[in-house]
């Protein structure tokens, strides 16, 4: 079952009625590695270094996307906070749509 985007409530006067959000479509994940920051070297488990032939400590670490075979771009916890959207308790309803044009988008013609 896919994962809820968002949940709240519909209320309309006394009348509360609970939704659930899913994503109707899901990009590629992100997948990001520890990085041994002074050398750029991927860490393997426990925490070692194999450029520096070390275990290292945990300050020296931070997360990184590899763009191509072995070359890290370096990503700072603070960037991904700014990245990150801010999620509200409520969200506005723009408009409605008829049910027949989600069964033909979904390809289930006339129901």
């Amino acid at each position: 079952m896919p994962t809820t985007a968002w949940r709240g409530h519909l209320s309309f006067g006394l009348v509360s009625i609970p939704v659930r959000l899913y994503p109707a479509a899901r990009g590629k994940a992100i997948e990001f590695h520890q990085i041994h920051k002074p050398c750029r070297t991927r860490l393997r488990r426990p925490l070692f270094c194999p450029t520096c032939d070390r275990i290292v400590e945990r300050g020296e670490v931070v997360k990184g996307y590899e763009y191509e075979k072995g070359q890290y771009l370096l990503i700072e916890d603070q960037e991904i906070k700014k990245l990150a959207p801010e999620s509200g308790g409520s969200m506005e309803i723009t408009e409605f749509v008829e049910l027949a044009e989600i069964l033909l988008l979904k390809g289930l013609g006339n129901v």
